[in-house]
């Protein structure tokens, strides 16, 4: 029996989703992954860098007229505000043209913003080319995490999309060691040293785009949009490939789904459908959004400013104090990742955010009381991480999986933009402010109202969490093109006939 589905004039049946669901994982998984989950690591070098080199750019010979709080908070704040009108500008495109133009087309937007970055001579030329860099980041969120998500297998997509996610603290890792390294002035000058940490992401994301040449169109915005044929060729091709690395034949899909097919989609429709169809996952959105963008915008590009100003730490070591922060991040979606697919989705959502938040509590409640020092500041500090690394990641999965699959892309970048406008913006803009006066009480208040947003985050969660783990992406949200629901496979008997040229084994 054709395991692909049917169609007519405007109209088809497809089972591509449950043929994608049924994969095993195989080498074609990690070719996705490797293509487009380093993007992670490209935002968390950026960000990074950013943080620890603050301090050397402030000083006198660095080439840049410019002081710390204007990196920590201008340059901070103006990076994400690109991220924000990048993820809605590109979020649009994707979901309109598709994921794989737009993946390339960002990556090379990112590619030029860094490169001029790396040359500034000037405070306007840095802020300019920051937002820049921002905008083209952000427009990676979107059409990553769709692609990531409608690619690969249900069953898995809850621990991939963590720890792909996640992988951001590999970057944060490569960009404190990598400062470590260019701030040596024993090996380059102060105007060269901090050149080269963003000329290395310029070289990292070269390396990336040629990988990620390799990676699909995702199938599912394929039929959608028109292309069922070439979706199902894709899909059969990715069969036999699978069929052949283990050496046993897959599965028949259990289900099929009956599509109009569509071009594009009206803001108008994207805002109807994800506030009057699904309030409640709205709110569920914005609240993981707003909470860990607040506690992560904040803290990461600030930490090192906190060693240097209450701690003595100097600057040109405190890549060493980061790096072991970014490693509990780094381990949080590592190891909490595959219990957001087995424990399910409401329960570790809920007891990630509201965990690291009662953590962040405590550790202002020890930092006010004169109790912490460099070292065990950063204890605390990647203790709380480990959890809120989970709960960030599990963000971008929730708003990826809970709406329509024509609205995926936009979703993910309203939520993203809103969010991280609301916590990301205002938080290094607070947070420089209150660290820069180097009294301990105001930096207390910041670390507690992140973690009060991250705690109200997770109580929002308990209650409105959506039960994705192992469900198809068209269970969790049916597609608006949908004619009729999931449903399953008919009988060869009375399957209709296929138009020409789309029957494939």
């Amino acid at each position: 029996m054709s395991d692909t589905g049917t169609s007519a004039t405007g109209t088809i049946t497809t089972k591509v989703p449950a043929r994608l669901d049924r994969l095993p994982w195989s080498r074609w998984h990690w070719t996705i992954v490797i293509g487009l989950g380093t993007v992670w690591i490209l935002d968390g070098l950026e960000v990074t860098v950013v943080g620890n080199v603050a301090g050397r750019l402030a000083e006198d010979g660095s080439g840049l007229a410019i002081t710390d709080a204007q990196v920590t908070g201008v340059a901070a704040a103006l990076y994400v505000a690109g991220a924000c009108a990048g993820a809605l500008f590109f979020g649009w495109l994707t979901d309109r043209y598709g994921r794989k133009k737009l993946f390339l087309i960002t990556l090379a937007v990112y590619l030029a913003a860094t490169a001029l970055t790396a040359v500034s001579t000037s405070a306007w030329w840095f802020f300019l080319f920051r937002f820049l860099t921002g905008f083209g980041i952000g427009g990676e969120y979107a059409a990553i995490n769709s692609a990531i998500d409608e690619l690969i297998p249900s069953r898995y997509r809850g621990r991939v999309d963590l720890i792909i996610n996640g992988s951001f603290w590999l970057g944060a890792m490569a960009g404190a060691l990598l400062s470590v390294l260019a701030l040596n002035t024993d090996i380059f000058p102060k105007d060269i040293g901090w050149r080269l940490t963003f000329a290395l992401g310029v070289v990292l994301g070269l390396v990336i785009l040629l990988v990620r040449r390799n990676v699909p169109e995702s199938p599912r915005w394929m039929f959608i949009h028109g292309k069922d044929r070439e979706a199902e060729d894709l899909v059969t091709r990715v069969k036999r490939e699978v069929e052949a690395e283990t050496g046993k034949p897959l599965p028949e899909p259990e289900t099929s789904i009956t599509i109009t097919q569509r071009h594009s989609i009206g803001f108008g429709t994207i805002a109807r459908t994800v506030f009057r169809s699904y309030p409640k996952r709205a709110v569920l959105g914005l609240s993981l959004f707003i909470g860990q963008a607040f506690l992560y915008n904040a803290i990461t590009f600030g930490f090192a400013s906190i060693l240097i100003t209450f701690f003595d730490v100097p600057a040109g070591v405190t890549g060493y104090y980061f790096t072991v922060i970014a490693f509990g991040n780094f381990l949080g979606p590592l190891v909490l990742g595959p219990l957001f697919d087995t424990v399910g989705r409401r329960p570790m959502i809920a007891g990630t955010y509201i965990g690291s938040g009662v953590l962040l509590f405590a550790t202002a409640w020890l930092f006010d009381a004169g109790r912490l020092n460099a070292v065990t500041m950063t204890a605390c500090w990647c203790v709380v991480l480990f959890f809120a690394s989970a709960g960030a990641s599990s963000a971008y999965l929730t708003v990826s999986e809970i709406f329509p699959m024509e609205t995926r892309a936009m979703a993910i970048a309203f939520f993203y933009a809103v969010g991280t406008a609301a916590g990301g913006i205002s938080g290094p803009l607070m947070f420089a402010e209150l660290t820069s006066s180097g009294v301990v009480g105001d930096t207390v208040l910041a670390f507690c109202a992140g973690a009060a947003l991250m705690t109200a985050a997770g109580l929002v969660a308990l209650f409105l969490a959506v039960r994705a783990e192992g469900r198809s992406l068209e269970s969790v949200a049916t597609p608006l093109s949908a004619q009729a629901a999931l449903r399953p496979s008919p009988a060869p008997a009375t399957t209709p006939p296929a138009r020409p040229g789309t029957g494939r084994a």
